[in-house]
C-alpha cells in the first residue's frame, strides 16, 4: 500500500514563494515553458490564511488567481503545484531565477554562433583594421561574464576594444554592455604593456536595442576615450552605425505633484482607525506617506502592509476611504471580519520586519531599497549637510517613452542645486549608469521647465545649473568597478559616491565620500 503524502502546511508554502521572490527580484513565472509573468513588472501577493496558500499575480497583461497545494525546488527553480477555483484537476507552474529560460546547452551553442557571425561581420565592417581576438571567456575577478563577446580591432600600434551582445540576451544584458564594454576598455589599457594604444570602444548591440546605449554614451568623456555604437542586424548581418549624441530629444513626461498633506487631511480618520489597531511601538516606527491625492500608504521600514483609498462608493455619488491590508502587494478589504486577519499580519511584519530581525526571514529581505530608502529620509542631512530636508520627493515617476521609470529620492541643496539619489541596498554593477539615467531624466525636464510647472519645489529658488548627482549604497556592497566607471563620465556629471555603515538597518553613519574633480571645485 503506498505511503500517503504527507501534505505541506499553508503558510510553509508562502514562506517558500516569498523567499524565492525576495531572493530574485527578477524572476519569471512559467507555464507549459511560456513566460507569463515577469516579476519586476507585476504584482503579486501569497496568503496563507484558513489553512489555504493562495498565489495571486497580476500585471497591465493578466491576472491570475491559483490556489497552491506544493512546492518543491529544483536546482534553482521552483516548481508549484496548483489548482484553479472551481476545478481539481492541478496545473504546474515554474519560477525561475530570470526570464531567460533557455537551459546553458542552449545558451552556449547561442553564443558560439555569434561568435562566428561577429568575426565576419566585424572583418567585413573594418577592412582596415584586423580582429587580434575575440572571445566570450568567463572571467570573475574582472567581472566579465559569457553574454558579452570582447575582442580587439588592431592597426600597427593603435587599437580598439570591442563588445558586443547578440540578440537572444535579455534587454537588461543589453542595455550593460556599455559598462562592460569600460571595464573591457580599461582592461586592455592596463594589459597592454605599452604595446599599444587603444583609441576607444566600439559598442555592438542588437538592431533596434540601441536606446539605452545611446543617451548613456553621449555622457561619457570624449577626452578619455572614443565611444562608437552600432546595431547588428544578425539575419542579414549588417552592421549600422547608431548616431550618438541626441540625447536630449527623448520624450520625457513627469506625474504632476500633489498635496501631500491634503492627501493626509482628507482621509484623517480612516488614518486615525487603522494607527489605533497598531501595537504602540510599531505606531511611532510607520510611515504614513500619500502616494497620490486619493492613495495612502503605511509602511514599516519602507515594506507597505496597508493603503487607504479615497473614492466614490458603488451605487452613489459618495466618497468614503476603503482599506486594505497585506505585506508587499496582498490587498485584503479591512472589515470587522478580517481584523484577527489583520492583527495576525502586523504581527508577522513586526517579527520580521525589524533591524534586530532573523535576516532569513522573507519580511526582513523584501525591499531592501524601499528599507534604506526609509532610514535616509530620516536623515538626509547626515548624508549630505547641503540638503533642504524640507523638499525631498520619493519615488518620482519619470517617464522616457514606454519605459516608466522611478527616481529614488529628488531634493534640492541650500544654494537651489537639484540632486538626484539613486540608492542600492546589495553590490551592483550598473549603479553608475543606472544612477545616470535618471539624471538624464531630471536634467532634461528641469531644463524644459518641466519640474515646477508640474508643482515641484514650490516656492524654491532653482539654480539652473544640470543636477548633482548622489551613488548611495552600503561600503561593502559598493561593487570595486563602480569607480572605474564612474571616472569615464563627462566632467559635467558633477557625482559624489557615498558609502554607508554595513550596519544601516541600526545606524545610519557615512564611511566615506569620493567626488569627482568638477564636484569637488564646485559649491553645492
Amino acid at each position: 500500500m503506498p505511503l500517503a503524502k504527507i501534505e505541506t502546511p499553508a503558510i510553509e508554502l508562502a514562506c517558500m514563494l516569498e523567499a524565492f521572490l525576495a531572493e530574485h527580484p527578477g524572476a519569471a513565472v512559467l507555464e507549459d515553458g511560456r513566460v507569463i509573468f515577469e516579476m519586476q513588472a507585476a504584482h503579486y501577493s501569497i496568503s496563507s490564511e484558513h489553512g489555504r496558500c493562495v498565489m495571486h499575480i497580476w500585471s497591465e497583461d493578466r491576472n491570475m488567481v491559483r490556489t497552491v497545494t506544493d512546492v518543491s525546488a529544483r536546482k534553482n527553480t521552483i516548481r508549484i503545484e496548483t489548482r484553479r477555483f472551481g476545478q481539481s484537476n492541478p496545473q504546474s507552474l515554474q519560477l525561475v531565477p530570470d526570464r531567460d529560460t533557455r537551459t546553458p546547452t542552449t545558451r552556449e551553442a547561442t553564443r558560439k554562433k555569434y561568435l562566428r557571425l561577429l568575426e565576419r561581420v566585424l572583418t567585413r565592417a573594418f577592412p582596415d583594421l584586423s580582429l587580434d581576438s575575440l572571445g566570450n571567456a568567463i572571467d570573475l575577478e574582472h567581472s566579465f561574464g559569457p553574454a558579452y563577446a570582447r575582442g580587439t580591432l588592431v592597426r600597427g600600434q593603435k587599437a580598439w576594444a570591442v563588445i558586443a551582445v547578440n540578440g537572444e540576451e535579455t534587454q537588461a544584458t543589453v542595455d550593460g554592455a556599455l559598462t562592460l564594454g569600460i571595464l573591457w576598455l580599461a582592461y586592455c589599457r592596463e594589459h597592454s604593456g605599452g604595446r599599444r594604444v587603444f583609441e576607444g570602444l566600439k559598442v555592438i548591440v542588437p538592431a533596434g536595442a540601441a536606446a539605452v546605449t545611446r543617451g548613456r554614451m553621449a555622457w561619457l568623456n570624449p577626452a578619455l576615450a572614443k565611444w562608437e555604437l552600432y546595431e547588428l542586424d544578425e539575419r542579414c548581418e549588417t552592421l549600422d552605425t547608431s548616431q550618438v549624441g541626441d540625447e536630449g530629444n527623448l520624450d520625457i513626461r513627469l506625474v504632476h505633484n500633489f498635496s501631500h498633506d491634503r492627501g493626509i487631511e482628507r482621509s484623517q480618520q480612516a488614518i486615525d482607525h487603522l494607527l489605533g489597531l497598531l501595537p504602540g511601538g510599531m505606531k511611532s516606527r510607520t510611515e504614513v506617506r500619500a502616494l497620490s491625492s486619493t492613495e495612502i500608504s503605511f509602511r514599516l521600514y519602507g515594506l507597505e502592509f496597508a493603503r487607504i483609498r479615497h473614492g466614490v462608493t458603488a451605487g452613489s455619488f459618495s466618497r468614503q476611504d476603503a482599506i486594505t491590508f497585506g505585506a508587499g502587494v496582498h490587498e485584503t478589504p479591512l472589515t470587522d471580519e478580517t481584523e484577527d486577519l489583520f492583527r495576525d499580519l502586523i504581527r508577522r511584519v513586526c517579527d520580521g520586519r525589524a533591524p534586530e530581525g532573523n535576516v532569513r526571514n522573507p519580511l526582513y529581505r523584501l525591499q531592501p531599497e524601499r528599507w534604506l530608502e526609509s532610514e535616509l529620509k530620516r536623515g538626509l542631512a547626515e548624508l549630505e549637510p547641503t540638503i533642504r530636508e524640507d523638499f525631498v520627493y520619493t519615488q518620482v515617476p519619470a517617464f522616457a517613452g514606454g519605459d516608466r521609470g522611478m527616481i529614488d529620492l529628488l531634493s534640492v541643496t541650500r544654494s537651489g542645486r537639484l540632486m538626484v539619489l539613486e540608492l542600492k541596498a546589495d553590490d551592483d554593477l550598473h549603479l553608475p549608469l543606472q544612477g545616470l539615467d535618471y539624471w538624464l531624466r531630471v536634467r532634461q525636464v528641469h531644463a524644459a521647465g518641466e519640474l515646477q510647472k508640474h508643482g515641484y519645489f514650490a516656492g524654491v529658488e532653482v539654480s539652473k545649473a544640470p543636477p548633482l548627482l548622489l551613488l548611495v549604497a552600503p561600503a561593502l556592497r559598493i561593487h570595486p568597478a563602480n569607480e572605474m566607471v564612474l571616472r569615464y563620465l563627462k566632467l559635467e556629471v558633477e557625482w559624489m559616491l557615498v558609502a554607508l555603515d554595513e550596519h544601516w538597518r541600526k545606524r545610519r553613519r557615512v564611511i566615506f565620500r569620493k567626488r569627482n574633480a568638477s564636484l569637488v571645485s564646485s559649491t553645492l
